[in-house]
């Protein structure tokens, strides 16, 4: 029950990151989320993507140096302190979380969560047992 996340590194120089979106549009790839961390001179673009398998090739084909992670993807109500329940569940199982980003699905006015943790197994397994709905890369259409 994880989600593939394509993790792209990335130049700091004017246009490069409009580069590498134009080769994931020009491929028919759709964006679901993004995030983006950087130093002084390079940064690592995250992205979750309908097809991410596909996306890894061609981004390869132009020379990009590019990776798949499994991340959780948690469907949290879009309200305030809504992220806290699941943040707490992890938590209290000492899950330790490396970094999230969300979005918002424009169908069901649901927030979307991506969480990196240590331990995914254990992660999914308290999220679950909590009844926080954990994602599956196969439902992604639905949320857009």
């Amino acid at each position: 029950m994880t989600i593939k996340q394509i993790s792209i590194f990335v130049q700091n120089k004017q246009g490069r990151l409009a580069e590498i979106i134009d080769i994931l549009g020009k491929n028919n790839i759709n964006i679901c989320a993004l995030s983006i961390a950087d130093t002084t001179d390079f940064g690592i673009l995250r992205v979750i993507v309908d097809e991410p398998d596909k996306a890894e090739q061609v981004l390869k084909e132009a020379g990009l140096a590019v990776t798949i992670t499994s991340v959780i993807a948690v469907g949290i109500d879009d309200n305030p302190g809504g992220l806290a329940k699941p943040l707490h569940i992890l938590s209290a199982k000492s899950v330790t979380i490396e970094y999230v980003y969300a979005f918002v699905s424009k169908s069901d006015h649901k927030a979307y969560v991506i969480i990196k943790v240590d331990d995914k197994d254990k992660a999914i397994e308290a999220l679950i047992a909590n009844n926080v709905p954990v994602m599956k890369h196969e439902e992604l259409n639905r949320w857009l």
